[in-house]
C-alpha cells in the first residue's frame, strides 16, 4: 500500500524580485489612501531648507518651494527684525560765559594839600592826643558833611577843631552837674540858643551841619585865622582855645583820604 506523505516545510515563493517590489508598492498606495480618507489635505507639510531660504509644502501630493517665514527655532514664533535706534546727536557743548571785564576801583581824590588845611601856617603851642575808633569815626563824619556841602577843605579843618576844644570828637550827653548848661554833642551846641533839640544836636551829622550851616554866614571865614572864624559861630568865652588843635585837625582831615 502506498503512503501518502505531506509535505510540512512550505514552499518557497516562486514570486520574482520585480513582483515583491510591485506587491511593496500596492500596500504603501493602500496605506496612503487610508490615511488621506481621514483629512484630504493633510500632506501639506512644510518641510525646511534653511540653506536656501525656503520651505517645501506638499500640498495635495505636490512638493511646492515656497520662501520661508523668519521664525525663533526656540519658540517657533515670527522674528520680526527691529531696527537699531538711530544714534542720538552729541550735545553741542556750552557756549563759555564771557565775563564782562572788572572795572577798575574808582581812584579815591587826593587829600588836600598843607595850603589849603593851613594857609596860614602852624601856630605855635600846639597840642593832641591819641584818638580811639569812635572819635575817628565822629571827625570822618565832619568832614563828610562838609565834602557834601561842597565846603572848601579850610572849613573842614574849623570844624574838626572846634569840636576837639569841645569835646573830644566825643559825642557827649547830659552830663548832669558836669554840664555846661544844657550844651551836648560834637560840638556842645544849647537847645536853648535854637542849634535844635537835643536828639538831634546829639546826632553827629546834624550838628555837623548846624555848625558849618552857621560858618558859611560869616563873610572871609576861609581867610580868618582859625580861632577867629570858630569863634564868630560858638562865641566862647575863651576864643583863642581853638588854635592849638589846628595842626591835629588837619591831620586828621587828611587821614580821612587813607
Amino acid at each position: 500500500m502506498a503512503v501518502t506523505t505531506e509535505r510540512t516545510t512550505p514552499r518557497t515563493s516562486t514570486l520574482g524580485p520585480l513582483a515583491r517590489r510591485v506587491g511593496i508598492v500596492a500596500a504603501g498606495a493602500i496605506a496612503a489612501v487610508a490615511v488621506g480618507a481621514g483629512t484630504a489635505h493633510a500632506a501639506d507639510v512644510p518641510t525646511a531648507d534653511t540653506a536656501k531660504g525656503t520651505v517645501t509644502r506638499v500640498i495635495n501630493g505636490v512638493p511646492v518651494k515656497v520662501a520661508a517665514p523668519a521664525t525663533d527655532s526656540a519658540t517657533s514664533t515670527t522674528v520680526v527684525p527691529v531696527k537699531p535706534a538711530a544714534p542720538k546727536p552729541a550735545a553741542k557743548p556750552a557756549a563759555p560765559v564771557k565775563k564782562a571785564p572788572a572795572k577798575p576801583a574808582a581812584k579815591k581824590p587826593a587829600a588836600p594839600s598843607r595850603a589849603q588845611l593851613m594857609p596860614h601856617g602852624v601856630p605855635g603851642g600846639q597840642v593832641s592826643f591819641k584818638t580811639n575808633q569812635a572819635q575817628l569815626r565822629n571827625a570822618a563824619t565832619i568832614v563828610k558833611v562838609g565834602q557834601q556841602m561842597h565846603l572848601p577843605p579850610r572849613a573842614w579843618v574849623m570844624a574838626v577843631a572846634c569840636s576837639l576844644q569841645e569835646s573830644k570828637l566825643t559825642n557827649l550827653g547830659n552830663l548832669g552837674n558836669l554840664n555846661d548848661h544844657d550844651s551836648l554833642g560834637l560840638f556842645q551846641q544849647r537847645p536853648s540858643s535854637g542849634w535844635g533839640s537835643p536828639k538831634q544836636i546829639t546826632t553827629p551829622s546834624y550838628a555837623a551841619h548846624k555848625f558849618y550851616a552857621a560858618l558859611k554866614s560869616v563873610p572871609g571865614y576861609q581867610h580868618m585865622p582859625l580861632t577867629r572864624a570858630i569863634q564868630k559861630v560858638q562865641v566862647s568865652a575863651f576864643p583863642q582855645a581853638y588854635a592849638k588843635w589846628e595842626k591835629m585837625a588837619a591831620t586828621l582831615v587828611t587821614g580821612t583820604y587813607k
